[in-house]
């Protein structure tokens, strides 16, 4: 099975700034969450074979606490998507380019300077294919965009429908590996 959360609130989040690629840690929060969730998955016996992140430290470190003692793989593909100038923006008053961009991610291409989703689909998606063949349980760790690019790279009927979903902190989606390839990914009720 291939499981992907997204990490844990870092003070960013909180200020609801575009965080990107900056290279925050989690809060005091963030590091309740992923607690939150490690202890979940424990709980229903679910242990990784293999564990991956992006390089960022609130990834890096929300992989540390879901899967202690574990080793973590640093993968690139597994960053957030680059916001270029829009980097910090303030997401309660964003640019008028963002608000066009964030109103239909399937139809306006991202702003000047930012990267496009479609790149971010190509590098999660060679990704998820790469780690496909691997036996036993894979935990990514990674970022709300690059989340939904393997989403929606590996439900191409979903038409862009994840760009627009709400992924919170600590999010867990999980996909079901067939014949070398992942089934379609569900989120997991981290409630019950």
């Amino acid at each position: 099975m291939l499981y992907v959360i997204r990490h844990g609130q870092t003070q960013q989040n909180r200020a609801h700034a575009l965080q990107g690629r900056s290279d925050q840690p989690l809060n005091e929060a963030g590091v309740a969450q992923a607690r939150a969730a490690g202890e979940w998955l424990d709980q229903h016996g679910i242990r990784f074979s293999h564990v991956f992140s992006s390089p960022l430290q609130r990834a890096v470190q929300t992989a540390q606490i879901v899967a202690p003692g574990a080793r973590i793989v640093i993968d690139e593909r597994l960053i957030e998507m680059d916001y270029g100038p829009y980097e910090g923006a303030d997401l309660r008053n964003p640019a008028p380019e963002i608000i066009e961009f964030f109103s239909d991610f399937v139809h306006n291409p991202a702003p000047e300077g930012m990267e496009q989703l479609d790149s971010v689909v190509r590098r999660t998606g060679a990704f998820a294919q790469e780690v496909a063949s691997l036996d036993g349980n894979i935990l990514v760790s990674t970022h709300a965009i690059a989340m939904k690019g393997i989403l929606e790279y590996l439900t191409p009927a979903s038409q862009g429908s994840y760009w627009s979903k709400y992924v919170g902190n600590c999010a867990v989606y999980a996909a079901e590996a067939c014949d070398g390839s992942w089934g379609v990914p569900a989120e997991l009720d981290m409630r019950a």
